[in-house]
């Protein structure tokens, strides 16, 4: 059998590989529009920032070793341009040399993989704004390293985030422009106001709810003309808006592409039809909480897909692919950031009903030297159903995440992370983890033994209730900042205080990050008091609203 594969890297160069551990019999050839077959695109950043210092180290394999170890026809510098169903076969073009030829084939698998977006901003043809997508992107953003000292990020999502910290470690001057409200759009507010945080600590100017309104070439470079009518001067502008689903070729040929714009495939990775498979950031998956379609460009679902799809090209449709949760982490200089599942925001787009967790603790024992805070939230529906969760941290928060995302994927409640038996030594961990705490925190919430309220319904909440706010600090963390408007009531002078509380009153009780709020509300209500907590406490209020402690 005649395998043509067009794309390499992750899902391309994944299938090839496996198609060839399965059999020796079958002809497969690999065909790469850039000069490099296989790659580690995710290491793209760290080699401009200097923190993988060899080149070489980014290249997984060559077309010659390909050739000598898996006996596999890997062409660079080849672009497919067309595909002709009928008499099954692909049209190429040399980019080195401008010829065309035909190949024929007996199964074809795309992996295109996505192209950055490159919306039609006046000025954007200009050679200094770049973007970065493959290696030859890489080698141009690090020459302009070596001319330039301003740049502009257009962008706020993974590769933005990671370009930007790369360049600040270069010592380069970085703005970064994010049209949203936030950085980061898998996890939600209260987790990129970390990165927020961190990002003015080390220099980096991140301007939020701001677009991009045109390029203007001048002698020094460009100057960026933002939405807010500001400009900006820069040497060479960075463009990571975010990346579309590559279907050109598919939908020339007549293959069905879905809601989402990606290529539209079967539980097999099948398209519609029956001898062309694709995998890969150009097809549509199914989320696995939601159920909906849509586009997950991350390297774990692509290498998946990539084996699954080389067992059903040889033996028929074997193996299906189940979807995707969408587990994702980010390095952010000294932070990691990291979620899966369904974030709140989504969850209140589908109407789905949700109630959330939010545990600050040690990532290790604390009497432990070096212990780093970390922050959990666990999102899970009215019967316990694991939706979605989010982390961030100095150390641990792949641990947790990866925890919960295998939770999701057994099936487990969230009531049954209580019961998960993690690893235990001062070194490592608590002999409670956060991932046993959230299961304790979640089990009370569901059966009424604990209210909670985020902060982004606290005002709400209060001015509805007319409920008071008690910080239940000592009087000197109270000092130093505290949510307008509350009363400072020191936890362990709490049960003294108890007959100056007016019964008929409903009370919001917050800590620092949460224990201290929680034992608080057992004392009240287990007086007769009408209390809820406010998640996350102080700490968290102020990274969200730093400016009105």
């Amino acid at each position: 059998m005649k395998i043509l594969i067009v794309g390499g890297v992750a899902g391309g160069a994944t299938a090839a590989t496996r198609l060839r551990r399965l059999s020796e019999e079958n002809q497969i050839i690999i065909f790469e529009r850039s000069g490099y077959v296989s790659f580690a695109n995710c290491g793209l950043p760290y080699h401009i920032g200097g923190t993988i210092s060899q080149r070489d180290k980014l290249l997984l394999q060559t077309p010659q070793s390909l050739k000598s170890r898996y006996n596999l026809d890997a062409r660079v510098r080849s672009e497919v341009v067309s595909i002709d169903r009928v008499n099954k076969s692909i049209e190429v073009k040399n980019l080195e040399t401008g010829a065309h030829y035909t190949e024929t084939y007996d199964k074809l698998l795309l992996s295109p993989g996505a192209d950055p977006i490159r919306p039609a901003f006046p000025g954007v043809q200009h050679p200094k704004i770049l973007s970065l997508r493959n290696i030859e992107d890489m080698d141009r953003i690090i020459e302009s390293t070596k001319q330039e000292n301003d740049f502009v990020v257009v962008g706020g999502g993974f590769i933005g985030l990671e370009v930007a910290e790369n360049l600040i470690e270069k010592g380069k001057n970085v703005t970064l422009v994010e049209l949203s409200p936030q950085v980061m759009a898998p996890v939600d507010i209260e987790f990129a106001s970390f990165l927020h945080e961190k990002a003015r600590g080390k220099g980096l100017k991140i301007l939020l709810q701001t677009g991009v309104e045109r390029f203007n070439a001048t002698g020094e470079g460009l100057e960026v003309t933002l939405s807010n009518a500001q400009t900006l001067q820069a040497g060479a502008v960075i463009l990571a808006i975010g990346v579309r689903p590559e279907n050109t070729l598919a939908k020339a040929a007549g293959l069905a592409v879905g809601v989402t714009g990606g290529i539209e495939v079967n539980r097999y990775l099948q398209t519609s039809d029956p001898d062309i498979y694709a995998v890969g950031d150009a097809i549509e998956v199914k989320q696995l909480v939601s159920e909906q379609p849509v586009l997950i460009p991350l390297a774990w679902p692509a290498n998946r897909q990539g084996r699954l799809v080389a067992d059903n090209l040889l033996y028929g449709n074997t193996h299906e692919y189940q979807g995707t949760l969408g587990s994702s982490i980010l390095k952010f200089f000294e932070l990691s950031v990291a979620a899966t599942g369904l974030n709140e925001k989504m969850l209140k787009k589908l109407h789905i009903p949700y109630q959330s967790i939010i545990i600050t603790k040690g990532h290790h024992a604390g009497y432990y030297p070096g212990a780093k805070d970390m922050v959990l939230k666990v999102l899970f529906d009215p019967k316990g159903a694991i939706l979605g969760a989010q982390a961030v941290g100095e150390e641990g928060v792949d641990k947790r995440i990866d925890i919960i995302a295998t939770a999701m994927h057994a099936g487990l409640k969230v009531q049954d992370l209580q019961e998960i038996e993690i690893t235990y030594a001062p070194p490592f961990n608590s002999a409670k983890d956060l991932i046993n705490i959230a299961g304790y925190a979640a089990e009370n919430i569901l059966n009424g033994t604990l209210k909670v309220i985020n902060h982004h319904a606290l005002w709400d909440y209060q001015k509805a209730n007319d409920a008071l706010l008690i910080d239940v600090r000592t009087k000197e963390e109270f000092s130093r900042g505290h949510i307008p408007g509350a009363i400072n009531h020191n936890v362990d002078e709490l049960r003294a205080l108890l007959p100056t509380l007016d019964p008929s009153r409903k009370y919001i009780i917050y800590c620092q990050v949460g224990l201290r709020g929680y034992l608080a509300n057992k004392i009240l209500s287990n007086h007769g008091f009408d209390t809820v907590n406010l998640q996350g406490g102080y700490h968290l209020w102020n990274k969200l609203y730093p400016q009105n402690n």
